[in-house]
C-alpha cells in the first residue's frame, strides 16, 4: 500500500471520534449552523494535527508513560461533556439552545479528548514514509471535513429525534469514553 494511501487511512481513523462528536454537536445547533461547524471543525481540525506532531517529537522515549494514562484521560474528558448533555437534555429546553453548544473550554476539552489517540498515533507517523508537515497536515485536514460535515449531519438527524438528539449526543460521548478504555484494554 502506497505511504499516502496509509497516511489517508489512518487520518479517516483518527477523525472517526471528532466526526462522532461533531454530529452531537450538529443535535443542539441552532438557526447559524456555519458558525458552529467552522468553530468544530477548526478546533478538532487543529488539535488532531497537534496532537501527532507532539507525539512524533516526544518519540518512542515517553510512548510507555504517556499510553498507560491516556486512555483515562479521554474517558474522564467525553464522560464529563457526556454527562452534562445527559444533564441538559433530560430538561424541556427546545433543541439547538445556544447554551447547550460546546464552546469555549468544553469545546477545548472535546477537542483535546479526541486527538489524544493522535498523538499516540504519532510515534509512528516515521514508519509510514510521509513527510511530517504533509502527514499532521492530512490528519488535521481530514478531521476538519469530516467534523464540518458531521455538524450538519447531526443538525439533520436532530430535526427527525427532536429534545432526545441531545440525550443520544451525550450517549455516544460517553459510549465513546467507554470504547477508549476498552481498546486500550484498561480492565485487563
Amino acid at each position: 500500500m502506497s505511504p499516502m494511501i496509509s497516511l489517508f487511512l489512518l487520518s479517516l481513523a483518527l477523525a472517526s471520534d471528532a466526526f462522532a462528536v461533531a454530529l452531537c454537536q450538529g443535535a443542539v445547533t441552532g438557526p447559524q449552523p456555519w458558525r458552529l461547524s467552522l468553530s468544530v471543525g477548526a478546533a478538532f481540525g487543529i488539535a488532531q494535527a497537534i496532537a501527532p506532531l507532539i507525539g512524533w517529537g516526544l518519540g518512542v522515549a515517553f510512548a510507555g508513560m504517556i499510553a498507560t494514562v491516556a486512555h483515562w484521560i479521554a474517558f474522564a474528558l467525553l464522560a464529563l461533556v457526556g454527562g452534562k448533555m445527559l444533564f441538559e437534555g433530560a430538561k424541556a429546553d427546545p433543541p439547538g439552545d445556544e447554551k447547550k453548544r460546546a464552546s469555549g473550554m468544553a469545546l477545548f476539552m472535546l477537542a483535546v479528548a479526541t486527538s489524544i489517540d493522535a498523538a499516540a498515533a504519532g510515534f509512528t507517523l516515521p514508519t509510514i514514509g510521509v513527510d511530517i508537515g504533509l502527514s499532521v497536515a492530512m490528519i488535521g485536514g481530514v478531521t476538519f471535513i469530516l467534523s464540518v460535515a458531521g455538524v450538519w449531519i447531526g443538525r439533520v438527524g436532530s430535526q427527525a429525534l427532536g429534545s432526545k438528539a441531545e440525550i443520544l449526543g451525550g450517549l455516544v460521548l460517553i459510549g465513546l469514553g467507554f470504547k477508549v478504555l476498552f481498546d486500550h484494554h484498561a480492565f485487563g
